[in-house]
């Protein structure tokens, strides 16, 4: 997994920041000074900094001088400056990009790419390791068929994999267990009972609901059959 060192003494950027990228597939480490970001730097050996150039007291181009004595790890600066003059001394001075304040979580992650493409990180292995149905704290990867909640990796069988990726592909639409078993087995109701399709229902939300009871993921609408429920309580 590509490893992400973020340098910031900002609680809230940091907390945005982390979730994004942890949501994005990336391992991410914080620290918030220099002495931090250096010892962080030599341990983990991350792909990619992003360092804010305001570290209270401390400048984060004096840190980015000592990182370059132990490491040419890629260096994002963030920061609230955005002259000309100053994002040119940045790039300099052996920073890879510079990000202004306020910026979108769309533009970091496209300069986190770009920085990592550049670098020779395998940028690929990143985007498979990425979850690619997000759902709030449930992340279902179907490069990697891994299920996660709140960041636990679940364990799944592939046929329950199978199930709760088809579910979630088509978020409220419902499905009945004969075109379950038709999308998810390949089978029909002439060949395999319906009560495969509800016994894999039973055993999915024991592993992904907090009440299995009172399914907030997987809901059953009576007489018809089951639709994933991506925003709100399910019945």
């Amino acid at each position: 997994m590509t490893k992400i060192l973020i340098v910031d003494d900002d609680a809230e950027i940091v907390r945005l920041l982390e979730t994004f990228l942890t949501g994005e597939g990336f391992e991410v480490v914080v620290a918030s000074d220099g002495p931090s970001a250096l010892t962080a730097t030599s341990s983990m050996e991350p792909d990619l900094i992003l360092l804010d150039i305001v570290l209270g007291s401390e400048d984060g181009r004096d840190v980015l001088r000592e990182l370059r004595l132990i490491s040419d790890v890629p260096t994002i600066f963030l920061t609230g400056r955005g002259l000309e003059a100053e994002r040119i001394a940045g790039l300099k001075m052996g920073a890879d990009d510079y990000i202004v304040k306020p910026f979108s979580l769309g533009e970091v992650s496209a300069r986190i790419e770009s920085v990592l493409r550049r670098s020779g990180v395998n940028v690929l292995q990143h985007q498979i390791d990425a979850p690619n149905l997000k759902f709030g704290e449930l992340h279902i990867n179907e490069s990697t068929h891994e299920v996660r909640m709140g960041g636990v990796l679940l364990e799944l069988t592939s046929k329950e994999f199978a199930l709760l990726a088809f579910l979630a592909s088509s978020p409220r639409q419902v499905f009945s267990r004969e075109q379950l078993l038709k999308h998810v087995w390949s089978s029909s109701s002439e060949w395999q009972n319906e009560a495969t399709v509800t016994e894999h229902i039973r055993r999915l939300r024991s592993k992904i609901e907090v009440d299995p009871d009172h399914p907030r993921w997987i809901a059953t609408v009576r007489g018809v059959g089951y639709r994933f429920e991506p925003d709100s309580a399910a019945d």
